[in-house]
């Protein structure tokens, strides 16, 4: 259980350190419109709850293997989700590499403040 804390307190501060970058500001504004969008079409088009195409939305752009159970089944849909899958992925996949890119930063940078106190002392 506290691993599980230090690592969001790790994750949080990454992300409040992220959201200084125009570049994940640019991600994260993208991909918002990107599952909104999807969120609203899946609710139109196939009649999903809102939960239930939110869930898909973010569940699908996420390399996880969950199975969701959830698929379009109009041709509209099926082929929505082809151009939203590939735009999406993408960026999805970028966002999360930069929180992790800034996380891995982050940690080298405590590790070396670390390492001079101790070499102060």
């Amino acid at each position: 259980m506290i691993s599980f804390i230090l690592t969001t307190k790790r994750l949080l501060k990454a992300l409040i350190r992220a959201f200084k970058q125009p570049l994940f500001i640019s991600l994260s504004t993208t991909l918002f419109f990107i599952l909104l969008s999807g969120t609203m079409f899946y609710t139109k088009v196939e009649g999903w709850s809102i939960i239930d195409a939110i869930y898909f939305c973010v569940v699908s752009l996420i390399p996880s293997g969950v199975d969701t159970s959830l698929t379009p089944t109009t041709n509209l849909g099926k082929v929505f989700a082809m151009f939203y899958l590939a735009v999406g992925v993408g960026v999805m996949f970028l966002t999360l590499l930069t929180i992790g890119k800034t996380m891995i930063n982050y940690t080298d940078d405590s590790t070396t403040d670390i390492k001079k106190s101790k070499k102060l002392l």
